[in-house]
């Protein structure tokens, strides 16, 4: 089954943790071993695992964060670095679309041509055809910026990343958006620019809700009720986002799916690929339908095998969540929903 998965770093880890993602995902492991405790544990994606998996379209992300052993997972000194260097994650993408390894989904006649060409399947030399999102606005030095990253071809923002920035609050700080918070949304509704509420504060969520007017989604996120924390959506956020035609995206981390994982603690053995469709069923009881569901893996991720469910090797295991669906009744129709025409749907909804 055809699978879309709404969000991968994949220029990231090709460039942060020199990852070479024309190799089997076996390549990559055997490579970094030479190098104990300098990646983010074992990869599991690469872009012969994405076809592997039937995994045909993604979203593929700018992130302007890197990792150093002496200051882990911290932004850039200044936002015009950022923007620099995320030209360098965009020029990796536009060099694998040269070589025919991706290509670019900027609109919606570019979509509908990429899912035609995968009606037959996901063939070992396809490309994977991917939608351009940043993850944080770290690298918009200011709002007059969005309408310059529309232009070179970004069509997702997520506001907030990891704590507060110039903007407003994300996973782990407290408050609302910032001054110029309010001017950024307002120019990704005027340019077009799809607004992803995930890592958003709660307070970031609903002042931004209130604010910005077009399509809204949530690339990677999974329920609070199952698992406690600001990183997940509580039951009313997820009201909202059935309100607003969202889709969902199911995260595999898995200190998202189950409550007391700890990181470098917890045996991976007590987390499977079930245990993250009960988030999938839990969005669906409180929606009444399946249409808001999707995955958005969020796979090396600055974390490896180490953190995924056990049943979990590669991302082409992705095909087991249809299984798993299959087995607790689901139709076939609301599986395909699920693996790639719920996100399809939405961009056919939101570019239409």
């Amino acid at each position: 089954m055809l699978i879309f998965d709404a969000h991968l770093d994949l220029a990231w880890n090709a460039l942060e943790w020199n990852r070479d993602l024309l190799q089997p995902v076996s390549a990559i492991r055997d490579f970094e071993q030479q190098f104990p405790g300098c990646v983010p544990g074992d990869a599991t994606t690469t872009l012969p695992a994405l076809r592997d998996g039937s995994i045909g379209i993604v979203f593929a992300t700018l992130l302007p964060r890197f990792e150093r052993s002496h200051a882990p997972r911290t932004f850039y000194q200044s936002r015009v670095s950022a923007f620099a260097a995320m030209q360098g994650q965009l020029a990796w993408y536009r060099t694998m679309c040269d070589a025919g390894q991706m290509a670019e989904l900027s609109d919606l006649t570019a979509l509908n041509s990429h899912v035609d060409s995968l009606q037959d399947g996901v063939s070992d030399s396809a490309p994977v055809g991917f939608i351009l999102s940043m993850e944080g606005s770290w690298a918009v030095p200011d709002p007059s910026y969005i309408e310059r990253w529309y232009d070179m071809g970004l069509r997702i923002l997520g506001p907030a990343h990891y704590g507060p920035d110039d903007y407003g609050h994300g996973t782990g700080s407290e408050g609302g958006l910032k001054e110029k918070g309010p001017e950024l949304l307002r120019e990704m509704d005027r340019v077009g620019m799809l607004l992803d509420v995930t890592h958003l504060s709660d307070a970031c969520f609903r002042e931004a809700l209130d604010i910005y007017t077009g399509p809204v989604l949530a690339s990677h996120h999974n329920s609070r009720s199952l698992v406690p924390g600001d990183r997940q959506l509580t039951d009313e956020q997820i009201k909202t986002l059935v309100q607003r035609d969202a889709v969902i995206g199911l995260a595999l981390d898995s200190w998202m799916i189950r409550p007391g994982w700890v990181r470098g603690k917890t045996d991976p053995k007590t987390v499977c690929l079930a245990d993250a469709v009960d988030h999938i069923d839990h969005i669906c009881q409180l929606a009444g339908t399946t249409k808001h569901c999707g995955i958005g893996s969020d796979l090396d991720g600055g974390f490896g095998k180490e953190q995924c469910p056990h049943d979990l090797e590669t991302i082409a295991d992705l095909q087991k969540i249809a299984e798993i669906l299959s087995e607790r009744d689901y139709s076939d129709d609301d599986i395909a929903g699920i693996m790639h025409g719920n996100w399809i749907g939405f961009f056919r909804r939101a570019w239409g």
